[in-house]
C-alpha cells in the first residue's frame, strides 16, 4: 500500500493534471483512497494506471445512506510489480447517478459496472452493453440500496405448506 506520503504525492500529481480533479484523500488502516469528481474519474484512472496501477482488482458500489451524495463507486487498483494498492472513489447523488464507463481503460470493468448498475442503479455513460446482469430485466428497484424494502417470497417447506399461498398448482 502506498503510505500516507505516497498518497499525498499521488493526489498532488492528480491536482497538477486537473485542479478540480481531487476532492479528498484518506489513509486509514493502511488503505490509500483518493476521492475524485465523477465527471473526471477517467482522467484520474488514466493517471493512476500510468503510475503502474494497471490491474483493476475490483469495481464495486456502496450506499452511504443517509449521507449525500449517497452512492459511491470504488475502483481498487493494483500495481503487481510493487504489490501496491490504491482506491479511487467517486460519489454520486441518487437523482443523477451517472459516472463515465471505465471499460475503455480496463476491459474487466465491463461486468463489474453492469453489476453496480444492477444492484445500485449507477449509470455508466459509454458502457458498451449496460443492462441487468443478476436480476431479471423487468425487475424494479435496486436491491443493494439501503432503503430497498426487506422482504421476499415465502419459501415452501413441509412445516408451512398449508399456510403459504399456492402460486404453483
Amino acid at each position: 500500500m502506498p503510505d500516507a506520503t505516497g498518497l499525498e504525492l499521488l493526489a498532488h500529481e492528480l491536482r497538477e493534471r486537473d485542479g478540480g480533479l481531487v476532492l479528498g484523500t484518506a489513509y486509514f488502516r493502511e488503505r490509500a483512497t483518493v476521492e475524485v469528481a465523477p465527471a473526471r474519474v477517467i482522467g484520474a484512472l488514466e493517471t493512476v494506471r500510468d503510475r503502474g496501477y494497471r490491474f483493476l482488482c475490483s469495481l464495486h458500489g456502496v450506499d452511504y445512506y443517509p449521507e449525500e451524495p449517497r452512492l459511491g463507486v470504488l475502483y481498487e487498483l493494483l500495481d503487481m510489480e510493487r504489490v501496491d494498492r490504491v482506491t479511487v472513489k467517486v460519489r454520486v447523488p441518487t437523482d443523477a447517478p451517472e459516472v463515465p464507463s471505465a471499460t475503455g481503460l480496463f476491459p474487466t470493468a465491463n461486468y463489474q459496472e453492469r453489476e453496480v448498475y444492477d444492484m445500485f442503479g449507477v449509470v455508466f455513460d459509454g458502457h458498451p452493453n449496460l443492462r441487468r446482469i443478476l436480476m431479471p430485466d423487468d425487475y424494479e428497484g435496486y436491491p443493494q440500496r439501503r432503503d430497498f424494502p426487506i422482504g421476499g417470497e415465502p419459501v415452501l417447506f413441509t412445516h408451512n405448506e398449508n399456510k403459504v399461498p399456492r402460486w404453483f398448482a
